[in-house]
Parts: structure tokens; sequence; C-alpha cells
């Protein structure tokens, strides 16, 4: 017989709307302030290792490093849920897609693309097809194939958009970047009230359409920037060197470089001779580095960096094309292509 007492019920701590493991039965978004309330097979998703690993990735790749860009894709995946589910409350299969679209991220997000010919897509669709997200899909009577669908099939989506408009991914980049740079000058819940999906792009009246412009330009600057440029340029190269030392770690092929966190990316290059030095230098001393733009100067030291593309993506405007509703809005967009991509590095 169990002559134990017993005592009052437990008293369970609640938890905050802003917990990410799904413990509370609504997500509030703290950029967009979108309470979401979240479905057994989202719960269900966000407590699996490829959502969970997307917590310790930063969004902003290596310039996590120079800027204070320092919250995480798994921050950036919940606010393009809370869109989705803003403009697009009951589609299921685009709320689950908003939830995995990232899943293939390697270590510090874009920093790594095109590494020994990693592709965050292409992992993220073999990710999508196995475990562990495959079994919660097919318990909860979700097929795969239609998930890979709405991420991009050949209808385009408010999640991805058209080639060249502003989709709900993007748009939750270039605010939330904003926001992390002190260049938001609109609160984010009123720039949600002024915008609409129309022909599967995001659609804005001419004067919003103008503060977005803004936020692709600065965002598009950022990207040429020293603080992008000089740390990325540098980690891609650790990584590289990483890669070809075998010797320290025979086991490192780049399968298993794209499924690290970013703390396990740092602790492997401080634990490689190869790549520790160089490491301890872009955090600690970051300050010693130099860009210049264009290719390296015959007698000088240093490496190459190639940028691989400037993003671009435009608003509709009041559901029209911007180049016919607003041309100036349009050209300033074309002006970023003419952004330098080619650029120098070297440690003085």
């Amino acid at each position: 017989m169990d002559n134990q007492i017993q005592g009052p019920e437990e008293e369970t701590a609640p938890p905050v709307p802003t917990n990410v493991v799904g413990l509370a039965s609504v997500f509030t978004d703290p950029l967009w302030r979108i309470p979401v309330r979240l479905t057994p097979v989202e719960v269900d998703l966000l407590r699996t290792e490829p959502l969970r690993r997307l917590h310790f990735v930063a969004h902003g790749g290596a310039s996590t490093l120079s800027t204070l860009q320092s919250y995480s894709r798994l921050e950036h995946t919940l606010g393009v849920l809370a869109l989705v589910a803003h403009f697009r409350p009951d589609d299921e299969l685009l709320r689950i897609a908003a939830l995995v679209h990232d899943i293939g991220h390697l270590p510090l997000s874009h920093t790594f693309e095109g590494v020994a010919g990693l592709n965050h897509h292409t992992i993220g669709l073999q990710l999508l097809r196995t475990g562990p997200i495959r079994p919660v899909l097919q318990k909860h009577g979700i097929g795969t194939e239609a998930v890979v669908g709405a991420l991009g099939g050949r209808l385009p989506t408010p999640l991805t958009g058209h080639s060249g408009l502003l989709s709900l991914d993007h748009l939750d980049s270039y605010v939330r970047s904003g926001r992390a740079a002190g260049r938001l000058d609109t609160d984010p819940a009123v720039l949600l009230s002024r915008l609409d999906i129309r022909d599967a792009a995001v659609s804005a009246d001419p004067a919003t359409a103008a503060g977005l412009v803004r936020l692709i330009d600065a965002e598009a600057r950022l990207h040429t920037s020293w603080d992008n440029v000089g740390p990325v340029s540098v980690v891609r190269r650790l990584a590289l060197r990483l890669l070809d030392d075998t010797a320290h770690d025979p086991t490192l092929d780049p399968a298993r470089l794209a499924r690290l966190t970013d703390p396990q990316l740092w602790s492997a290059f401080d634990a490689c001779t190869a790549t520790r030095a160089e490491s301890a230098m872009i955090r600690y001393e970051p300050h010693r580095l130099r860009v210049t733009v264009g290719h390296t100067p015959a007698d000088r030291t240093g490496w190459d960096f190639a940028l691989r593309k400037i993003y671009t993506s435009a608003p509709l405007v009041d559901g029209q094309p911007i180049e016919t509703a607003a041309p100036e809005l349009a050209a300033e967009l074309a002006a970023l292509q003419s952004l330098p991509t080619e650029f120098h590095a070297r440690w003085t």
C-alpha cells in the first residue's frame, strides 16, 4: 500500500507567448506581433531536430560577427509562419511549408552556400523526404510531395513568390534585418496592415512600397559592405581548409559540415590546427581585416571573394508591377545591380 501523503496538484509554470517549442497553444511573433494558434502538426514539427537546429544558426550568417544581426534562422522561420498565418490562416500546406522552408540551411546560413557544391534548397528537400520530418507529416496524414509543391512547385505561392517579386519569406528577412540595424521607420504591425497578397506576391500602396524599397536597398548595401564581405570571405576559407584537413578529422565531409550548428562549427575550427589561428582572428580581431573592391593586385597578399547575387525582389504597387506603377522605385532597385560583387580581402 502506498503510504505517501498526496499533496495538492503541482502547479505548472506557464510558457511565455514567444515559446518556440509548442508549449503554448498560441505563439506570438515579437516582430509582427501576430498571434499564431499552432496546429498539432506544427507543434510536432517544432520539436524535430531539423527545426530545433535552426535555433542555433544565425540568420545573418558570418555578418553576425560584425553587426547586431544575431537573431536565429528559427526566429525568421517563425516570422514567416506568422505572415502566412496572417494572410492564409487556413492553408495548412502553406503553413507547414513556411515552417520547413529553411531546414536545409548550412551553419551560418548563406555563408557556405556553394562550398563543395552544398545547396540549402537541395538539402532541405532531402530532409523533408526522410526522417524525422517525413514521419511527422505521415502521422498527420500530410503528403510530403504536397509540401514540396507548396515550397515552390510549378505554381508560385506567397511563400516563395514569382521570380523578381517580393515573397513573404523575403519580406520577413528585409523587415527583421531592418529592425536589427535600426533602420525600420514604421511599426511592423502598422506596415503589415498596409500590405496585401496579389498574384502570389506582396502588394503595397505607393508610400509603403517606397518604404519597402528602402529596406531592400539597405539590405543590398549590407551584403556588399565590409561587415558582410569580410567575415563571410574569411569563414568560407576556413571551411574549405577544414574540409581539406582530413588528417585532423577524416569523417568531416561536406554532408556532415552542412548539418553542424554555428557553435559546433566554431568548435571544429578551434580544434583544427589549420583553422584555429584565423578563426580566433575573425572573432576577436576583425578590425584587422581590410576589404577593397576588385581582384587582388599582383603584388598584394590576400584572397578574392565574389558575391553570388544581390537580392532585389520588388513588391507590387497596388497590385501592379513596380515598373508600371512606380517607375522611380523600379529605377532604385535596378541601380542596385551596379553595386560591386567582386572584392579582395587581406589581413593587416
